[in-house]
């Protein structure tokens, strides 16, 4: 009864919450049901006939969730999801309440697989509640330093949870993040490693964003082979000889079109060759996590293909819209190695001589009350081209002065108005073209429901 109860009131609120256009009901709906039931997510949790799947990491849970589900759907599989992007418990509470009945049961149970995003420092209580048949781990980079501090606080929270957890969870761990591979000598049960092989998209240095410079056992100075992006790359340590893994899944060749990308992605099962309407190589992790998520629950490698090719973007994460004859393209960034990546792939596009984009800083709650981080983003990457930039947020003057400082001043000018900043980056964007919407996490809820409206796309809730 009480179990009934808390998913009823779950599902009243989060109807109420959309009705009244308060958000999208990922949150507090799942406040609610553990309010009355608090052992709500342990018990539907549990009754999911294909288990659960949790995917954590700094930079690219969603993608990657999203990913995998389309691999489960490949599967004929049903899927249970956070897919909002709601990852703290209370999200995962609302999305297990909004998939039951109003009698708090699941119908068909045996096809039903749970795919939950996590934060960084929730993952360990997450993995306790929903006792996962596999954890993916995406990267550790800085982010909100004012909640987390710097990445060796998370590092140190992960080994602990990681070193505690049953055999039954699988860990899926990227071998090119040295933080997120040292993880792998302390679980207690099997072990995957994914990571990128193709060299010929990589440098020889370390960005300035990089964030894991020592190996993490000896302290030692890490030295690379190849640099993908950030810290992620070829790495090895010269001080107590540790290699990185060698990964079971990864990506061998990778090439981008003007909005897409091909990978040739090999696994256990054989090789396959995905087309992603993705582009840059933050996203051909999300792939190789996504596919190696999937073979350690036991989806076969020609499934796996198929689901990758069939995926379409999430909101916000490099999401495609047209608005008044151009295309705006969304793309969330919230720390110096997504948004440099982002910088990287825009810069490198086949029209990349004229570029429009209107960037969004705030420091609320969720994108972190420090915004020193923009300091080391590579803004350079920008300079050379014909640029239109608009800054907009509750920090936009803070983002004026940085793009001041890259030299971009000229190019820039700020509106602090949402619907202002993009009416005026779209006035200026050739018919056409494209513009590039780049928002903090908070800014993207609110920019997005703008574009949403504008383009006749529906609510960040209603996509998938």
């Amino acid at each position: 009864m009480r179990r009934s109860a808390a998913v009823a009131a779950a599902k009243i609120t989060a109807e109420l919450s959309r009705r009244l256009r308060r958000g999208g009901g990922t949150a507090l709906p799942g406040l609610v049901a553990e309010r009355i039931d608090p052992d709500l997510i342990e018990g539907l949790a549990g009754r999911l006939g294909q288990g659960n799947v949790l995917i954590t990491g700094t930079n690219g849970k969603t993608t990657t969730a999203r990913l995998l589900r389309s691999v489960a759907s490949a599967a004929k599989l049903d899927t249970v999801a956070n897919r909002a992007g709601s990852n703290m418990m209370r999200g995962i509470a609302a999305s297990l309440a909004d998939a039951a009945g109003w009698d708090g049961e699941f119908e068909s149970p045996e096809t039903l697989l749970g795919v939950f995003e996590v934060d960084e420092a929730t993952a360990p209580e997450a993995a306790w509640a929903i006792r996962p048949r596999a954890v993916v781990f995406t990267n550790l980079f800085r982010d909100q330093l004012d909640r987390y501090g710097e990445v060796d606080y998370v590092a140190s929270v992960w080994r602990g949870a990681v070193a505690a957890w049953p055999k039954v969870a699988t860990l899926v761990l990227n071998a090119d993040d040295p933080s997120v591979a040292a993880l792998g000598e302390l679980a207690a049960g099997r072990v995957i490693y994914y990571g990128l092989n193709d060299v010929a998209a990589a440098g020889k240095a370390l960005e300035h964003a990089a964030d894991a410079r020592w190996c993490p056992a000896c302290a030692a100075e890490l030295e690379y082979d190849a640099v993908f992006y950030g810290h992620l790359g070829h790495w090895r340590c010269p001080g107590c000889g540790r290699p990185r893994p060698r990964a079971e899944i990864e990506c061998s060749s990778i090439s981008s079109a003007a909005d897409s990308s091909r990978m040739l992605v090999s696994l256990p099962g054989g090789a396959i060759e995905v087309k992603l309407p993705l582009i840059g190589l933050y996203n051909a992790y999300n792939a190789l996590a996504a596919a190696a998520g999937a073979f350690a629950i036991g989806i076969d490698a020609t499934t796996i293909g198929a689901g990758l090719g069939a995926f379409t973007a999430a909101f916000g994460r490099q999401e495609r819209l047209t608005v008044e004859g151009r295309q705006v393209q969304v793309i969330l960034a919230k720390n110096p190695a997504g948004l440099n990546q982002v910088l990287r792939t825009i810069a490198a596009g086949d029209n990349a001589r004229r570029i429009d984009v209107v960037l969004f800083l705030n420091d609320g709650i969720a994108d972190g009350r420090d915004i020193s981080w923009i300091w080391d983003v590579d803004f350079d990457l920008l300079k050379g081209r014909e640029l239109a930039a608009t800054v907009s947020g509750n920090r936009a003057w803070d983002m004026a002065l940085r793009l001041k400082y890259a030299g971009l001043e000229a190019a820039c000018s700020v509106e602090k108005d949402y619907a202002a900043a993009l009416r005026r980056a779209l006035k200026q964007t050739p018919g056409g073209g494209t513009l590039y919407v780049i928002p903090t996490y908070t800014a993207m809820l609110e920019v997005r429901d703008l574009l949403a409206k504008w383009s006749g796309s529906g609510a960040f809730w209603e996509q998938e």
